[in-house]
């Protein structure tokens, strides 16, 4: 069922207004954060003269933490966005509000676990590749919206997460406005399989100016796939001075989307700051066995005011399938917080 936008962007209305009454009504702790982008797309160029459109949207994610004791919280997560992929031109279109988080959370002196709908720790580039682009291709092995439990754990040289889930399968799958449906184990895919049989293990640290991050994972075959994903990421992000910081991670996957094939990504960047400036290059690299391999370099260039809001640009060169094509991105970015 398509309900209209107002109503999507009522229930983040909504959850803010609850969050300011709490915490006004003091019960502490209690907070949130989040952030609104504003901006568009313009694929100018494209040997696919169908895949030269122009995308308007509206993006917004807001979470929430109330801590019932030193132990014990609650947490939970809301975005707000397109939950379609664009087929032609249009303007802030086929938004959907869902829950990306929600669930309980027991934080130790050296653990915390959590328990509900998650996010799995697997690899870096997805979050921390520079420039506006940056993690367009990163994105594909993103682990997010997963049912189970997951954990944390302070090693004293580094930290290790651990998780054990499956894709949400439940109503929280579905969306408020534009519906994007249920998922369900019959729709296949791996990691996708209604069973605690999925594992992400992910080990942070740090030496000197750089921090490295070793993942690994194992996302069972689903309805329909003919083996499991093994895959395992080794990244790292080194800061040579306070304006310049570089990054880079290799993954590899057996498996891959629960075909018979192979897959790897080689992602380099580098982001230098001057002031309110922040210039941004990177290059990944896509090789998925049996299929053309595939390129996207980009260029980035952001401005941030005194009040935190941020202007970003880019602009992204991309081989996929053989098909060139060249994009431009601007938005704004407004960050929440109380």
């Amino acid at each position: 069922m398509k309900h209209s936008m107002i109503g999507a962007v009522s229930g983040c209305a909504l959850l803010l207004t609850s969050a300011a009454m709490v915490e006004a009504e003091g019960h502490a702790p209690f907070t949130w954060e989040g952030e609104i982008e504003i901006g568009a797309e313009n694929t100018f160029n494209s040997d696919d003269p169908t895949a030269e459109i122009t995308n308007a949207f509206l993006s917004a994610e807001v979470t929430v933490e109330y801590k019932v004791s030193d132990v014990v919280s609650f947490f939970a997560g809301l975005t707000l966005e397109s939950v379609t992929d664009p087929t032609d031109d249009r303007a802030f279109e086929d938004m959907g509000l869902y829950v990306n988080e929600i669930g309980i959370a027991l934080n130790f002196d050296r653990a915390t676990l959590a328990f509900g709908k998650i996010t799995p720790a697997f690899g870096l580039a997805w979050d921390a590749a520079p420039g506006y682009f940056g993690a367009a291709f990163a994105e594909d092995y993103d682990l997010s919206e997963a049912l189970g439990a997951t954990g944390s754990f302070d090693l004293g040289g580094g930290m290790l997460t651990a998780s054990l889930f499956f894709l949400d399968d439940s109503a929280l799958s579905r969306s408020l406005g534009t519906d994007r449906g249920r998922n369900t184990t019959a729709a296949g895919g791996v990691g996708n399989t209604g069973e605690l049989n999925n594992l992400a293990l992910q080990y942070d640290f740090k030496a000197g100016n750089t921090a490295y991050t070793i993942s690994g994972s194992l996302l069972s075959a689903g309805v329909g796939d003919v083996k499991d994903q093994t895959g395992f990421a080794f990244g790292a992000a080194h800061a040579l001075n306070d304006n310049l910081e570089l990054i880079g991670e290799v993954v590899l996957f057996n498996g891959f989307g629960g075909a018979d094939v192979s897959a790897n990504y080689v992602t380099l960047g580098g982001a230098y700051s001057q002031g309110p400036w922040t210039y941004a290059a990177s290059y990944t690299r896509r090789d998925v066995s049996n299929v053309p391999v595939d390129h996207l370099m980009t260029l980035g260039l952001d401005y941030t005011f005194t009040n935190d809001i941020t202007l970003s640009s880019g602009l992204a060169f991309a081989k996929e399938g053989g098909v060139d094509s060249q994009t431009l991105g601007l938005s704004v970015i407004i960050p929440l917080g109380g």
